[in-house]
C-alpha cells in the first residue's frame, strides 16, 4: 500500500513538473503591420552578441530585447529609417547587416578583395620561383 502511494505521488510530481518545465508560446503582437515591419527591419540588423546573425535569427537575450525595443520605436511612429538611425547612433555601423559605404567601413568592403588579390600575387611568386628552380635542375641535368 505505501508503494503505491509512493508511485502515485512520483508520477503527480513528474506530471507537475513537466507542466511548470512547458512554457507557454508568446503571441505575436497585436498589429500585424507592426510585427512585418519588425519582420523586415530585424533581418536587415546584425544581432550584437551573436555577431553572424541577423537580429531575425538571433535567440540571444539582447537580440529579443532589441526586437522588443524596435516594436516601442514603430508603435511610437518612427519610420524604418529614423529606428536605423537611431541604433545606428546608439551602436555604430556594426548594428547593420550590411554596413554603407564609408571611411569607417571601407576596410570591410574593400579587405576581402586585398586579401584575394594578395594571395594571388604569393601564390603567383611561389610559382614563379618554383618553375625558375626546376628550369635550372634541368638545365644542371643537361650539362651533366
Amino acid at each position: 500500500m505505501r508503494s503505491a502511494l509512493i508511485k502515485l505521488m512520483t508520477v503527480l510530481l513528474l506530471l507537475l513538473m513537466s507542466g511548470l518545465a512547458m512554457a507557454e508560446a508568446r503571441p505575436m503582437g497585436d498589429d500585424p503591420v507592426v510585427e512585418a515591419r519588425l519582420k523586415s527591419l530585424s533581418t536587415e540588423l546584425r544581432c550584437l552578441v551573436c555577431q553572424n546573425q541577423t537580429l531575425a535569427d538571433s535567440s540571444a537575450p539582447l537580440a529579443e530585447d532589441l526586437r522588443r525595443e524596435i516594436r516601442e520605436l514603430i508603435t511610437k511612429g518612427m519610420t524604418d529609417q529614423e529606428i536605423t538611425a537611431y541604433l545606428v547612433a546608439r551602436y555604430g555601423d556594426f548594428v547593420r547587416y550590411r554596413p554603407p559605404l564609408n571611411t569607417q567601413t571601407l576596410l570591410l568592403w574593400v579587405g576581402p578583395s586585398l586579401l584575394l588579390v594578395a594571395g594571388f600575387a604569393v601564390l603567383w611568386g611561389v610559382l614563379r620561383r618554383r618553375n625558375a628552380a626546376l628550369q635550372d635542375e634541368s638545365d644542371e641535368g643537361d650539362e651533366a
